[in-house]
């Protein structure tokens, strides 16, 4: 056992298993999943592949299937889209550098039934596309409206792409006892029930914005705390742990929120935990999750030093009672944490109200201490610096037993000739429990 300390955090956590010789990585055959090419005229060819990793869950039912989720669809960032496309920002984004580029804006997300054998062979053996209750097939488009400001998006050829009030940037999901899914996703953000044929139920926003996303086609509720609007672009609901029974919701946001400003999102580490009711909605405690700093994931660290609004949690699994599993990733290094709520101190409402200051935000370990505030306990239990072979931008986590889970990179479509990867790593000890 070793003691884990980072400068941005309060608490002390405890290692347990970080070396290579507890753990054991072995690839699982995925499908090839062609999406054919792209040519952007006068530019560049690419060649695409549906990425099925955003999110993943194990069907308790069937410890051999495995759910998974594609995200938004192939996009990039229109800062820096020359090196990918050959053509500049004033050609495919009209200049505007924080707006996407969708070189295939009719992508209808998925999610897909993987069938995995104990040989490391997956066959995808459903896939289920989602659509809103008049059959219109869910795109990952953004949306925009007066009081609430997303991405802009732009074509192939950079014509803006009309807004979609129903598009969404999934990154999680659940499968529930009743065979239906609980998405999570980043534009509202929101989470969203899910039929088990794939038509979107309900889609839960944060409590003020239900009349921005209201519309004939799905059911929009103001659910969700009015602080999660805050959320900095593309840095929403990236985690959505679930019970057993499917009463318990656990919520993590990706980032700090931009609460008061993104000034804050950009310097800080704390980030907001909530824990909901799914029946009644109601909340049933807020706490402090502590990310790392930015400067201790190794492999991203090497040519030179990352900010800290570069690490982002991009997965969480529930565990039992109130343990869960978190990844937190930069690029190459990711860490997996096993974390308890037990000995966290839930959050004062009026660290919901935007009008006080300083933030949970802007909060240093100083002021958190001083209000008596415990963050959630974090153990280790891997980093992909202490072994070899796990991919970049893992971003699906799928537990099948206390020494078992499987992974899933995200391929982010091929855009930059990365491929579906999924492995299954084994512990030498119970450490998923």
């Amino acid at each position: 056992m070793r003691a884990l300390l980072f400068s941005t955090a309060l608490a002390v956590s405890t290692a347990t298993a970080a070396f290579a010789a507890d753990v054991t990585v072995s690839e699982i055959k995925l499908p090839d999943l062609p999406m054919g090419q792209v040519t952007y005229s006068g530019g560049k060819t690419l060649t695409l592949n549906r990425g099925i990793g955003s999110g993943a869950f194990r069907d308790a039912a069937d410890p051999t299937v495995i759910w998974t989720i594609t995200d938004r669809g192939p996009n990039l960032d229109c800062e820096g889209i020359e090196e990918l496309t050959g053509l500049g920002l004033d050609t495919l984004c009209a200049g505007d550098g924080k707006a996407k580029n969708f070189p295939q804006p009719d992508f209808n997300i998925t999610i897909q039934k993987l069938s995995v054998t104990p040989g490391n062979a997956a066959t995808i053996v459903e896939t289920i596309p989602l659509k809103t209750k008049s059959g219109k097939l869910v795109s990952g488009l953004p949306y925009s409206a007066d009081g609430f400001k997303s991405e802009a998006a732009y074509d192939l050829s950079g014509k803006l792409l009309p807004a979609d009030v129903n598009g969404l940037d999934t990154e999680t999901l659940a499968r529930l006892p009743d065979g239906s899914f609980l998405i999570g996703e980043e534009y509202a953000p929101s989470l969203v029930e899910v039929a088990a044929d794939g038509t979107v139920l309900k889609r839960h926003v944060p409590a003020g914005l239900e009349a921005v996303f209201k519309n004939d086609d799905v059911d929009v509720v103001g659910s969700l705390p009015a602080i999660m609007a805050k959320r900095y672009l593309n840095r929403g609901i990236e985690n959505v742990g679930v019970s057993a029974d499917g009463a318990t919701l656990y919520v993590l946001m990706q980032s700090p929120l931009a609460n008061p400003d993104s000034d804050a999102y950009k310097k800080s580490a704390n980030t907001r935990l909530w824990k909901i009711d799914r029946a009644t909605g109601k909340l049933l405690g807020e706490y402090l999750y502590v990310m790392d700093d930015a400067t201790s994931f190794k492999a991203d660290n090497k040519k030179e030093p990352q900010k800290q609004n570069a690490v982002r949690m991009s997965e969480m699994v529930w565990l039992g009672g109130d343990r869960l599993l978190v990844i937190e990733r930069i690029g190459k290094t990711t860490k997996f944490y096993v974390i308890d709520l037990a000995s966290a101190t839930p959050l004062d409402a009026s660290l919901d109200d935007e009008k006080t200051s300083p933030s949970l935000e802007q909060m240093s370990a100083a002021d958190v201490e001083a209000k008596g505030i415990k963050p959630v306990v974090k153990t280790l239990v891997l980093s992909s610096d202490d072994v070899d072979g796990l991919p970049k931008k893992v971003e699906g986590v799928a537990v099948v037993s206390p020494t078992e889970m499987i992974v899933f990179n995200d391929s982010d479509f091929g855009i930059e000739g990365d491929g579906n990867i999924a492995l299954r790593v084994t512990f030498a000890e119970p450490v998923l429990q």
